[in-house]
């Protein structure tokens, strides 16, 4: 599939699902729908970065950031997705100073001491978004030893907080190459979002990876 058939794919979803939201009467169907919506719209902007238009991702983003953020009010508690998609919605078109509000939020709601590995890479995102790498270091650290984690994710985080270039590099290459074997995507888009995020991060702190990739936008071959 193209890009402009990911694009209107992903947008017609998110329209689909405009026309179908539930009244507030429902409130947790509302937030469901509420939630699908914005993964829509998160989908339509990877598609759009990929090819090529930075400003149109920003429309969508905002977009997904927006349902997120409403859906999370009625979310069942440790729905911790939306504020991860939120952040990295933020980080991905370089709007730092709104990164920074969804990270403050994300914290605001209890990330840090959430115990599940889901939160702690939310507050783990959160803490890095705002330069608080010794905070964040202990949070990757403790996400290194969950199963339920991905390591090589983990670890990427954890050579971030420590300012580790050659780590970095090695735990980077390797989240590339599992979204490289995977075979299902979110909303079946396929770029390696998360390896973005990280490079994001990375890149405040002149740490990033040189990293050639179909599942990254040309801008960063």
């Amino acid at each position: 599939m193209e890009w402009p058939e990911h694009i209107a794919r992903a947008e017609e979803r998110y329209r689909d699902g405009e026309a179908r939201l539930p009244e507030t009467e429902d409130p947790d169907a509302r937030q469901r729908q509420l939630t699908r919506m914005g993964n829509a719209a998160y989908a339509a902007g990877l598609a759009l970065l990929m090819q090529g238009d930075a400003g149109a991702a920003r429309d969508w983003f905002t977009r997904a950031v927006e349902r997120y953020g409403e859906s999370f009010e009625d979310a069942p508690p440790g729905s911790w997705g939306r504020t991860i998609g939120a952040m990295k919605a933020r980080m991905l078109t370089g709007e730092w100073d709104s990164a920074e509000d969804a990270a403050r939020w994300t914290l605001d709601v209890g990330a840090a001491e959430a115990d599940s590995p889901i939160g702690k890479y939310a507050a783990c995102l959160a803490l890095l978004v705002l330069g608080r790498d010794r905070e964040a270091r202990a949070v990757a650290d403790d996400l290194r030893t969950h199963d339920g984690f991905p390591t090589d994710v983990a670890d990427a985080l954890a050579m971030i907080t420590a300012q580790d270039v050659v780590g970095y590099i090695d735990a980077v290459e390797d989240v590339l190459e599992s979204f490289e074997t995977r075979e299902e995507y979110l909303e079946d888009v396929p770029v390696a979002d998360t390896v973005l995020v990280l490079q994001a991060l990375a890149a405040r702190r002149e740490m990033s990876a040189e990293l050639e990739s179909g599942l990254l936008p040309k801008s960063q071959d």
